[in-house]
């Protein structure tokens, strides 16, 4: 296919996917797109093994790695101490979540004895270069950062590697700055995008961001609620050269999602997502439920800036999904994870592989459609 992506990446069609699953990254770089393995979360030794077994599973085919290493964030353990920060999670918001587990019948008294990581997924400054290291030392063709302008020392190693180095944006005036810093692939995420996402819708950002980096020879990947072929073609002709997906991706059957959530996603509508910053302290998108509901209403607290919020959510949010899989009926209520306003298209579980040739089929249907229309 016609891409500058694909020219840059050396795959045969322009469909990136975003995953935490090492299969779904294997079988959709096998199948003509892109995997891009989601390592945040992962320590150097950890990454080392995921990586080691795409390469012995993925027959030369090329694919990613996506990091978050946030341009900013209100403190890390790279500049106060592990204790100093735990000190600065407000009780309130603690308590807070924990009367909603206990509002649905769940324990808390063991909530927060399992110390979750400070910074949860995100890299700090000492985590980051060696996370980096790690990626460039397997044959990768992409490295993305997910959060503000990827560190310079990622820039560097990228050029030195031969190595795409992509940033996601969700404003016009951040596509500038990534520009400017020397990213080599723009992926530009709407609103509709799940986990972080801006204010701005696809149909709007894509074109608004094209025009803004016209001079400059980056080319923009669209991503925010696709998941059709069809909207990959309805991004290109607003001047897209391809599609970064996600949330299309969970309810696969490689996907390691859990069985209760990917339930939720294949009945949820396209209405039940909110954008909340109460999960991670930055705006977010995810599965409306009864937990998000709780973080909406007027008795809530005010979320903590990233990462302190995390401290708060990520444990309860641990024990709800392990309950929920066990059958716990007030869990399965509050059970949610990130998801985009595409879930409302997400209606089955198929098989990664099928995935990428229905989206492909869409895709050559609606760029014949749109070819139609120019006809005599």
């Amino acid at each position: 296919m016609k891409s500058p992506i694909c020219d840059k990446l050396g795959i045969e069609f322009p469909l990136i996917a975003f995953t935490h699953c090492r299969d779904v990254v294997v079988e959709v770089s096998k199948a003509g797109g892109m995997g891009v393995l989601g390592a945040a979360g992962y320590d150097a030794e950890s990454l080392e093994i995921e990586l080691n077994w795409i390469d012995e599973h993925i027959e030369g085919k090329p694919y990613g790695v996506d990091l978050i290493a946030p341009t900013s964030m209100a403190v890390t353990d790279d500049n106060i101490s592990e204790a100093e920060i735990r000190e600065m999670v407000g009780e309130e918001q603690k308590n807070f979540a924990a009367s909603v587990l206990a509002r649905h019948q769940i324990d808390t008294a063991d909530v927060y004895q399992q110390k979750s990581r400070i910074a949860g997924g995100f890299l700090t400054s000492s985590r980051a270069t060696n996370i980096i290291d790690v990626a460039f030392s397997h044959p990768i063709k992409l490295i993305a950062n997910a959060l503000g302008v990827p560190p310079r020392y990622m820039l560097e190693m990228g050029k030195l590697n031969n190595v795409a180095v992509a940033a996601l944006v969700g404003a016009k005036e951040h596509a500038v700055k990534q520009v400017e810093a020397g990213v080599d692939i723009l992926v530009v995420a709407g609103t509709e995008a799940g986990g972080h996402c801006g204010e701005v819708s696809t149909l709007v950002l894509v074109p608004e961001v094209c025009e803004a980096v016209e001079q400059y020879d980056v080319p923009v990947l669209a991503a925010g609620g696709i998941v059709t072929g069809r909207q990959m073609a309805a991004c290109m002709a607003m001047g897209a050269a391809g599609a970064w997906t996600g949330s299309m991706w969970l309810t696969t059957s490689e996907a390691e999602t859990s069985p209760i959530i990917k339930d939720k996603y294949i009945a949820a509508s396209s209405r039940q997502t909110v954008r909340s910053k109460a999960r991670t302290g930055k705006y977010s998108r995810q599965l409306r439920s009864a937990w998000t509901d709780a973080w909406e209403s007027d008795e809530a607290p005010e979320p903590l800036p990233m990462p302190l919020q995390t401290l708060v959510s990520e444990a309860p949010l641990a024990k709800i999904t392990k309950l929920a899989e066990g059958g716990h009926s007030g869990a399965k209520q509050l059970a949610t994870f990130f998801v985009g306003q595409g879930v409302g298209l997400m209606n089955s579980v198929q098989s990664t592989k099928q995935v990428v040739y229905e989206f492909m089929e869409d895709y050559i249907k609606a760029a014949d459609r749109l070819a139609g229309t120019m006809e005599d």
